[in-house]
């Protein structure tokens, strides 16, 4: 299929584009490479610097490249940033999406693949975390990607659009090969950080909360390679043929890592220590968060490649090692 990655040059963009490739479908990357990297491009993928809100040229790109399946990951992501500047992420991940969206029908491209999150539950009543649970944000970011949800569903109803929206737990990792990883500016991922304080480039790391209601006393997340993420996406086109499917996808291991865990792998891992600083609980971080995946498994036959914190660091470490300056374009 003529495949069309809106944020393509990004991180979880990027690995999917050569997902994509080796699957056997033909990629197209849409991205202004304010957040994306240039390093990050596939060769011989074809890529196109603009912006997904502006529909006439995003239509001119579905018309000339003959896009049969849209795949969206060009958001804004920054759950504190989403706090003291809502704006920028209502104008980006849901007004400049609806461009998109609206571009979309115009050149009669009616599959899309929806970048969504478990930011759109707030803080679970239950866990593990299943698809049907009642979705409360607690944030701009989660609300933003639940408005795109919403209008979805409305699209599907209205016009027939088939979609589906995949909530990630905690994207990590690096291709396999090396080749490409995660550098986003700034950084605040635990495992990259983590690999920052261990190799010296940060002085040390801060800890938020480890008085948590949890074995070891700090946050409990379901970290996800990020080929794992992208081989979904792509599982899910057979799915869309018929006019009007929604799906929704939570895309997690099931098993959730604390924060020290996580320390523990990388020096293990990467072979030093890492300084860690212990601070207080950030306002709105739940104790734990971790997915239930069994309908991901069962109707697309997604299976997890890297079931465990040290095979997702072990990927990352890879990448950083070889990438010290990241791609060095920003």
């Amino acid at each position: 299929m003529n495949v069309l990655v809106v944020g393509g040059a990004g991180y979880i963009g990027s690995h999917c584009v050569r997902q994509l490739v080796a699957a056997g479908h033909r990629p197209v990357v849409l991205d202004n490479l304010v957040y994306g990297h240039r390093g990050a491009l596939a060769p011989a993928v074809r890529h196109y610097d603009g912006n997904l809100g502006d529909e006439a040229f995003v239509g001119r790109v579905l018309r000339d490249e003959k896009i049969e399946v849209v795949m969206h990951f060009a958001a804004y992501c920054y759950v504190g940033e989403s706090v003291t500047d809502p704006l920028k992420y209502y104008f980006n991940n849901v007004v400049a999406t609806l461009h998109l969206l609206r571009a979309m029908l115009d050149a009669g491209v009616k599959k899309f693949v929806f970048s969504s999150t478990c930011a759109t539950f707030g803080v679970p009543a239950t866990l593990p975390i299943h698809e049907n649970l009642p979705q409360a944000p607690i944030n701009p970011y989660g609300q933003t990607k639940l408005d795109i949800e919403q209008a979805l569903k409305a699209l599907a109803v209205a016009h027939g659009l088939s979609f589906a929206a995949f909530r990630y737990f905690n994207a990590a990792g690096a291709s396999e090969d090396g080749s490409i990883g995660e550098d986003h500016s700034p950084e605040t991922h635990l495992i990259p950080v983590a690999i920052d304080v261990a190799t010296g480039k940060r002085p040390n790391l801060q800890l938020f909360g480890t008085d948590y209601p949890t074995p070891d006393g700090t946050c409990l997340r379901d970290y996800v390679h990020v080929d794992d993420l992208s081989r979904a996406h792509i599982a899910v086109f057979d799915r869309l043929a018929t006019p009007g499917t929604q799906l929704f996808y939570n895309l997690g291991t099931g098993s959730p890592t604390s924060n020290r865990a996580v320390i523990r792998a990388v020096e293990k891992i990467v072979g030093r220590p890492v300084k860690v600083i212990e601070s207080p609980r950030r306002p709105g971080d739940p104790p734990a968060l971790f997915a239930d995946s069994a309908k991901a498994q069962r109707e697309l036959g997604w299976k997890v490649k890297f079931p465990d914190i040290e095979s997702i660091v072990a990927t990352a470490w890879k990448w950083h090692s070889t990438h010290p300056n990241g791609y060095g374009d920003h």
